[in-house]
């Protein structure tokens, strides 16, 4: 059987790709916003309870301890040590790498866009995150969403009220689950946004879905105004999740309370959990600008740009053919 060498993604698809990436590269140095590359190994990696990491076994020189080395998930601890540093304005197109993601949608190593902004709240880098999509996109109408008003319209539980049995009877009521599944309250929330909501987002405009549960405020500061709801932001684009964004905390210690938190579930659960970052926390300690900052989905924010329907039209070679 002949083996099938040729990369995914037509030639015509990966120049088109060249130029967005030109076009991106411009966006960014026209408003003084410097490129930066961070690595991809580290020994601390992300402690989310979402996010799964790729491990990287190393003995060699400059070995830690631990003998095990982590794909980045994203460059945001990196770029944050930057930021204490004194960097400014920076971004990054680079690789990022998750594991148990593989599909039309989803491959293992991407290309993250992410960019942060000393100075800016929430809704000022929402503007600038809508400015570079309709750059790629054209125009596009812009909407604000917050994620109590997407529950209610599609009739779910209040999510900042509700227990977890009244969203786990509402995840049964619309047969996503079986009776003998369980969930802790986030799951249910989470399941129920990606199954019920987030399909409908973005279709034909640009979605910014903001005010999630403090529960998921992951590195973003709680808002003052309601401690309820954290100040990130995702934007959806034809029921696709292409970004999500931060107004960073900057408190060492709430950071690190979070991440031994997240840390102490993994282990709960039996499973692998990369080391703190303890670099990342003493950068906070130093001291964070007031900023934001947001990943970028870029596979599928340029899928979209080209009219394609799965990361492979824009891809050289994923996971499957690499």
């Amino acid at each position: 059987m002949a083996v099938d060498w040729r990369p995914q993604a037509s030639l015509e698809a990966l120049r088109r790709r060249a130029d967005a990436l030109a076009r991106i590269r411009a966006f960014f140095a026209e408003r003084g916003v410097w490129e930066v590359e961070t690595p991809l190994l580290a020994a601390a990696g992300s402690t989310d309870p979402q996010v799964e990491s790729l491990v990287v076994h190393y003995d060699g020189p400059g070995a830690p301890a631990a003998g095990r080395l982590w794909l980045q998930t994203s460059p945001e601890f990196h770029m944050k040590r930057l930021l204490a540093a004194g960097a400014g304005s920076i971004y990054q197109i680079g690789k990022a790498f998750r594991r148990d993601e593989c599909g039309r949608w989803h491959n293992p190593e991407f290309t993250l866009v992410e960019w942060y902004r000393p100075g800016f709240d929430q809704w000022r880098l929402m503007d600038e995150v809508a400015a570079l999509a309709c750059a790629l996109l054209g125009e596009r109408p812009v909407r604000h969403l917050s994620y109590r008003e997407a529950f209610a319209e599609a009739g779910a539980p209040d999510p900042l009220e509700a227990g977890t049995d009244e969203l786990r009877a509402y995840a049964l009521g619309r047969g996503l689950v079986d009776e003998a599944f369980t969930l802790a309250r986030d799951g249910w929330l989470d399941l129920i946004i990606s199954q019920c909501i987030s399909p409908a987002l973005g279709r034909g405009e640009l979605c910014f879905l903001h005010g999630f549960p403090a529960s998921q405020a992951a590195l973003a500061r709680l808002d003052p105004e309601d401690t309820r709801t954290a100040r990130r932001f995702e934007l959806f684009i034809e029921g696709l999740e292409i970004a999500n964004g931060f107004e960073e905390l900057a408190d060492s210690a709430e950071q690190a309370r979070r991440f031994r938190a997240e840390a102490a579930a993994r282990i709960d659960r039996g499973e692998d959990c990369p080391a703190v970052d303890e670099r990342l926390l003493a950068a906070l300690a130093h001291g964070l600008p007031d900023c934001s900052g947001v990943a970028l989905g870029l596979d599928r924010l340029i899928a979209l740009a080209l009219g394609g329907d799965s990361l492979a039209q824009v891809m050289s070679f994923t996971l499957p053919n690499a």
